[in-house]
């Protein structure tokens, strides 16, 4: 049975999901193309009490690192790139080329693109730190603005208005 929480997000409602064992899903519901809840699942917005706390502190700009437990359903290859997708520290940013070799895979910046695209725990797995390797902000399943609002709430990019949370 999986369990999901709504949380109030600067950016919107975010969804938790997940089972006694972990996290298994996040999403921004406001992105571009939102996470469609199953019917099964089950709402407990008391859910997830310690992700809850942890996001709450990451999107009011006092959290940089997650402890939490994590088990997104992916094949081998995704679960590699979400896993080096956890290496990328807060506030910084690398690209799907810097990834592929990485893990040896140097002609498969394509293939961690996609994996990347279908990360089930945005946010907590920080593919929104990967962007083109010319600099660019370049595909994000929650959006391009939500992708620019983490990465300015990060200090990534520089705020319009010098309060980073203006952007929310």
């Amino acid at each position: 049975m999986i369990t999901y929480a709504l949380i109030t997000s600067p950016l919107g409602p975010f969804l938790i999901g997940g089972t006694d064992a972990g996290i298994t899903h996040m999403s921004f519901q406001h992105a571009v193309d939102p996470f469609q809840i199953p019917a099964s699942w089950v709402r407990d917005d008391l859910a997830f009490p310690n992700a809850q706390e942890q996001l709450q502190a990451y999107f009011s700009g006092q959290r940089t690192t997650f402890d939490l437990p994590l088990t997104p359903h992916g094949t081998a290859f995704q679960k590699q790139v979400w896993q080096a997708l956890l290496a990328i520290p807060y506030g910084q940013t690398t690209s799907y080329g810097a990834i592929a070799k990485q893990l040896g895979k140097p002609n498969a910046s394509r293939a961690v693109g996609a994996a990347n695209g279908q990360n089930p725990i945005p946010v907590v797995i920080p593919c929104h730190r990967v962007i083109g390797a010319n600099g660019k902000l370049t595909g994000y399943a929650g959006g391009l603005a939500i992708k620019e609002a983490l990465l300015t709430l990060e200090g990534v990019l520089p705020a319009d208005d010098g309060d980073q949370l203006a952007l929310f």
